[in-house]
């Protein structure tokens, strides 16, 4: 069995229960700012080509970390990703510096620096949308091995740590730094992390002032039980940048009822209206503001595998993205336990990947591309006469949905034997009980080639794998690899099988970026 993680603040050295209770208040009362900045800043640099011209001369202001692990099992369906963009944006919650002196407390309160805001942002290889989802920061989690972290040095100790269940998600980034995080974040979510953006609080109010300030609308006076009147009146108003950190920060405004998520859904309509203030000439078109705002960002982040050229690269790509194909998401919980952890409703969050991951449309979601017409699945129909090809033309993603620990990778080497080259190897989102062969169309000689050494599979079509072709190790797989029918040959004729549909959880909380309302 695993070590349970104690329950204990970061930097605890005993204090009374009171104590703890109020370093806990004035702890989150200082972590919104810190991400809504950071995905606002990535999500506009990569939303226009034309910034660049400005931010080339900034590129060795990047602060680099090591944090990725792109080579992970946890990743899911590796080949249906290729192509997508996905980084990972944490705020930080540090006591030294300019943070404490505007408001993120003292390093005697807490040392060392935690996650408090993790978003995960997805951008497809077709570019058609945006999907940011955000990741509470008391989520119960499991740690993994983690190699001790020094925030104050940026650098990774020799010190291990083993794994241990009952983690908070923000404490797993305090003891074991970005590498740690994105382990925890990517086993949850299947998605290939390929970028990491953290950013400090000290930045936040010179960002949104040098953007001149944030229009956002609510439908009541704002006003918090800690930090007091925020917003007097009812209505559109433009916050400066100590009123926006006020105004993303509150989590206790009785109006809204649910604490910390109605500050999630306050920071996400946030970020939409300083992404569409951003992407307005307000800022692109203004080069005293441009610059200000580039150079605030660049101050105050520290980065893996973010640089411009391949940013500049992405920002033309997305240049024809809308508002409203912007997603926020909010990974969906089941109360607290018995140590104050979010509870994570592990099926949903599985289902909501997975609907990333195929790219799937999303509530509310609005992109240029027409949507499919929805109609009925077909029935499962029989795929033509095909002619076996040669196995080392076959490039196979194996990945374990029975799972029986090391499976797959004792498939792939058997399958390697007989002359199929294994793209990648790891797990599949949940389980499945039949052992499926999924391909693209086009490569349906190749899919039914593999099928033929893989007694008792059956084949379903897939729009997301290119020339990948997946073999989907159910629980009912024997473990048995035969010799595949020789090129050449006719193969014997298979049905397919209609794709399960993925249903999303009917209260997963959304804000949609185009959404301009007062609500």
């Amino acid at each position: 069995d695993q070590p349970v993680a104690l329950p204990q603040a970061v930097g605890d050295n005993g204090p009374s229960r009171l104590a703890l209770s109020k370093r806990r208040k004035r702890r989150r009362l200082a972590t919104a700012g810190r991400t809504v900045l950071a995905l606002l800043s990535v999500l506009t640099f990569v939303g226009s080509g034309l910034v660049w011209g400005y931010v080339r001369s900034t590129e060795a202001g990047f602060a680099q970390i090591a944090a990725l692990d792109t080579e992970s099992t946890d990743i899911v369906d590796p080949g249906g990703q290729t192509g997508d963009e996905t980084y990972l944006i944490i705020g930080t919650d540090t006591r030294a510096g300019a943070s404490g002196e505007i408001g993120a407390g003292t390093e005697a309160e807490a040392e060392g620096a935690r996650a408090d805001t993790v978003i995960l942002v997805n951008i497809p290889a077709d570019r058609s949308r945006v999907v940011a989802v955000s990741f509470p920061r008391d989520l119960d989690v499991t740690r993994p091995v983690c190699r001790g972290w020094d925030s104050t040095t940026g650098e990774y100790t020799s010190e291990t740590f083993p794994s241990a269940e009952g983690d908070k998600l923000n404490a797993t980034y305090a003891l074991g730094g970005p590498k740690c995080l994105v382990k925890v974040i990517q086993k949850l979510s299947g998605l290939k992390i390929g970028h990491f953006v953290g950013i400090d609080f000290a930045g936040f109010e010179s960002m949104v002032d040098e953007v001149g300030g944030v229009e956002v609308c609510t439908p009541t006076p704002l006003v918090d039980g800690e930090l007091g009147t925020l917003i007097e009146t009812a209505g559109t108003h433009t916050l400066g940048g100590r009123q926006a950190l006020d105004y993303v920060r509150a989590r206790k405004v009785e109006s809204e009822g649910n604490g910390d998520y109605g500050r999630i859904t306050r920071q996400q309509k946030f970020l939409s209206s300083l992404l569409r203030s951003a992407m307005s000439n307000k800022v692109l078109f203004d080069p005293g503001k441009l610059n200000g705002f580039i150079n605030a960002f660049t101050r105050a982040t520290f980065v893996e595998n973010v640089d411009t050229e391949s940013l500049v690269r992405l920002g033309r790509s997305l240049q024809r993205v809308e508002a409203g194909a912007v997603t926020f998401l909010t990974v969906p919980t089941a109360g607290t336990n018995e140590w104050g952890n979010e509870i994570p409703r592990l099926d949903d969050i599985e289902a909501i990947f997975r609907a990333i991951i195929d790219d799937d449309p999303l509530p509310g979601e609005k992109r240029n591309a027409p949507e499919p017409e929805s109609s009925a699945p077909p029935p499962a129909a029989a795929l033509p006469a095909q002619t076996a090809v040669d196995p080392s033309t076959v490039s196979v993603q194996v990945s374990n949905a029975s799972g029986a620990s090391g499976l797959a990778a004792r498939t792939a080497e058997e399958l390697g034997a007989y002359g199929f080259p294994i793209y990648s190897v790891g797990n599949y989102s949940g389980t499945s009980k039949e052992t499926v062969v999924r391909f693209s169309p086009g490569q349906e000689a190749e899919a039914l080639t593999l099928a033929s050494a893989v007694p008792g599979a059956v084949l379903q079509e897939s729009a997301d794998l290119g020339g990948i072709v997946e073999l989907v190790l159910g629980t009912g797989f024997v473990g048995s690899i035969t010799a595949p029918t020789e090129a050449g040959s006719v193969l014997p004729t298979v049905p397919i099988q209609a794709a399960e549909e993925n249903e999303l959880p009917v209260d997963l909380s959304i804000t949609n970026a185009g959404d301009d309302s007062c609500a």
